[in-house]
């Protein structure tokens, strides 16, 4: 039964795993992101789960793959230092193909760094973060709704292509609170054909990411190169919102695409000609998109809330066709709609009087 609530970004999460039939969740407390393991130590037994605080993210992250390889929906949720320490665990999942969900409401770095938002974790997410070569799949949500959705997203794909997804947030999303309009939970599915049983009444099955006979880890490595590949295929997720003859078009993600939009709104009505690309899922990334736009448009403004992470692959996707420039915000600073209308108006009045010159 559908039901509309007002709840909080983090809690709206825990909620949309339950519903989409997460039964498992080890981890080990941090802030910013406390709320999720604070809802689901209640929820999940209530709904014949397990919940288990663990004595380290180290710890953590094996019990999620322990629990993985027989086939249930496990999930653990941490900040920066806590993913970091989750990674040597997060190649070995991915190498064993395994799925689970990760989630990472961020906080202000390097180091201990602090509570504050941040996406300077954009490139740990998209990059693996571990050893070896592994991807993971990565959503980035922008509003209470999509935490809750997405969580649901998250475990679909992560068993569609038996591979960890994370989920990547920050402070401000865990901590907001929106109107939520929650969904029917999902009937639990049968465990899937490759999951861990016990061997007594049929052929024993192998999860490993140990490969040493000749050629055996090349094979394998091939094997997660091209599942991947089919992945940039099918599964892009983004927004885009970019009307005829763009001058400017904005790229940024998660918390920081909300103040861009107001940024973008405002100086439409002011008679520029500004869109936005707000991706969804960071890897894969929405190269096509950005690459039309900036043939298009000519000029594109990334804005991050960290030095410069997503613009590298903005530029990538754009292959040299028009000019890339980067606003960041990094160490905790929230950007204003004011600061971005600023920098929106410097770029074209710039481009304006270099027309004009020549």
């Amino acid at each position: 039964m559908r039901e509309k609530i007002l709840a909080k970004g983090s809690v709206a999460l825990a909620m949309g795993a339950v519903d989409a039939g997460c039964r498992c969740y080890f981890g080990y407390p941090i802030t910013p992101q406390n709320d999720i393991p604070e809802y689901l130590s209640a929820a999940l037994p209530k709904a014949g789960g397990t919940f288990i605080q663990a004595e380290s993210e180290l710890a953590a992250i094996n019990m999620v793959l322990g629990a993985a390889a027989v086939g249930a929906r496990a999930m653990t949720s941490s900040s920066g230092p806590g993913i970091s320490l989750m990674q040597e665990g997060l190649s070995y999942m991915a190498g064993s193909e395994l799925p689970a969900v990760v989630v990472n409401i961020t906080r202000s770095g390097p180091g201990l760094g602090g509570i504050a938002p941040t996406q300077g974790d954009y490139k740990q997410a998209t990059r693996g973060g571990g050893h070896g070569d592994y991807r993971l799949l990565v959503l980035a949500p922008s509003s209470v709704q999509e935490m809750y959705d997405l969580a649901g997203a998250a475990f679909a794909l992560a068993f569609r292509y038996r591979n960890p997804v994370m989920i990547l947030g920050d402070a401000i999303l865990g901590q907001m609170k929106e109107p939520l309009l929650t969904g029917a939970t999902l009937p639990l599915p049968d465990p899937p054909a490759w999951a861990l049983s016990g061997a007594r009444l049929r052929q024993p099955r192998l999860i490993k990411s140990l490969y040493l006979q000749e050629g055996e880890m090349t094979a394998h490595n091939w094997k997660l190169y091209n599942k991947y590949e089919a992945v940039k295929r099918q599964e892009v997720r983004v927004e885009v919102d970019c009307p005829p003859r763009c001058t400017l078009v904005l790229v940024a993600y998660g918390s920081c695409s909300r103040i861009v939009r107001t940024a973008v709104e405002r100086s439409r009505r002011r008679g520029f000609a500004v869109g936005l690309i707000r991706p969804i899922t960071l890897f894969p990334f929405p190269e096509a998109e950005i690459q039309r736009a900036a043939a298009a448009a000519k000029r594109l403004l990334v804005v991050e809330m960290n030095t410069g992470q997503m613009v590298d692959d903005v530029r990538l996707a754009c292959a040299g066709t028009g000019a890339v420039y980067f606003k960041g915000y990094p160490g905790g600073e929230v950007p204003t709609p004011e600061q971005i209308e600023q920098e929106i108006e410097r770029i074209i009045k710039a481009e304006e009087l270099r027309r004009w010159r020549n």
